[in-house]
């Protein structure tokens, strides 16, 4: 996702959701953004969490990069790619992100790449831990996690590490 800070700076947001549960996991902000910095927060998130066996994306050079395909490759973690014009591959993506513009970029005023990552990230707890989502019946996404981790629950068959991760 791009954007710009006020005074005209690029922005460029990736924003790495899971799927099953739709908990914004990451949004990394930055001038600009390679290969090395997807295989940064990934690595971070797969310490934290473990790794997805598949992940999605659209076709963008950062996600293209032979140096990420052999960190996937090396994890064994399959890929999916968007075909480019069919953004309703995408939809999980799509509609967090249209809910970040309208909801974060389009309300603050945003000087500077530091400011920004606060404001962002802000939002990005705001949307995990505390905005309930329709799709996942009213719960918010880190309570939909909550409760397919508990394997007492019957939803629990479904396991969310096995959910793709969706990157933008």
């Amino acid at each position: 996702m791009a954007d710009r800070t006020d005074n005209g700076g690029r922005l460029r947001i990736l924003s790495i959701l899971d799927e099953y549960s739709r908990e914004c996991l990451a949004l990394h902000v930055a001038r600009k953004l390679t290969a090395r910095d997807l295989i940064e927060v990934m690595e971070r998130l797969a310490n934290e969490r473990g790794l997805p066996t598949h992940i999605r994306s659209d076709n963008g050079s950062e996600f293209m990069a032979k140096v990420l395909q052999k960190w996937l490759a090396q994890r064994q973690v399959k890929t999916l790619y968007i075909e480019p014009g069919n953004p309703w591959q995408n939809g999980y993506v799509e509609s967090f992100n249209g809910s970040l513009r309208d909801e974060c970029l389009n309300r603050e005023l945003m000087l500077s790449v530091a400011e920004a990552r606060v404001l962002i990230e802000d939002y990005r707890q705001h949307y995990t831990q505390e905005r309930p989502h329709g799709g996942i019946g009213y719960r918010t996404p880190a309570q939909a996690r909550l409760e397919a981790l508990d394997f007492s629950q019957p939803t629990a068959a479904l396991r969310p590490e096995l959910a793709p991760l969706t990157l933008t």
